[in-house]
């Protein structure tokens, strides 16, 4: 078992992060603040919404996964995909980024 960033401190450096590169990102939904699950939401407006979930590999490495599909879907259905989630896990974090086109990059992984 690798160890962790605690969720409350990994979501203040991600919103760190993008707010100094002047795209906004926002904490939409605060989770348990030492081990809540986080869901990433990319807004890319026009282009629609991919929403990212952290997971466990095989190897018990953290990474990324599409939740929503490999392809954008439109607004509605990402936040619909996020309230049943929520309804699952209470101590789920919520973060939206806004970005049109660029890509995302989280945990040294490009999205």
């Amino acid at each position: 078992m690798q160890p962790r960033l605690k969720s409350g401190l990994w979501v203040q450096a991600l919103i760190r992060r993008y707010d100094g590169q002047a795209i906004p990102a926002t904490v939409v939904r605060r989770g348990d603040a030492d081990a809540g699950a986080i869901l990433v939401k990319v807004n890319r407006r026009e282009h629609g919404c991919i929403v990212l979930n952290r997971v466990q590999d095989q190897a018990g490495t953290l990474v990324w996964q599409h939740a929503t599909g490999s392809a954008p879907v439109e607004e509605a259905t990402a936040d619909a995909y996020i309230a049943r989630q929520i309804g699952r896990d209470p101590d789920l974090w919520v973060v939206e980024i806004e970005d049109r086109g660029g890509q995302i990059m989280l945990d040294s992984t490009t999205i």
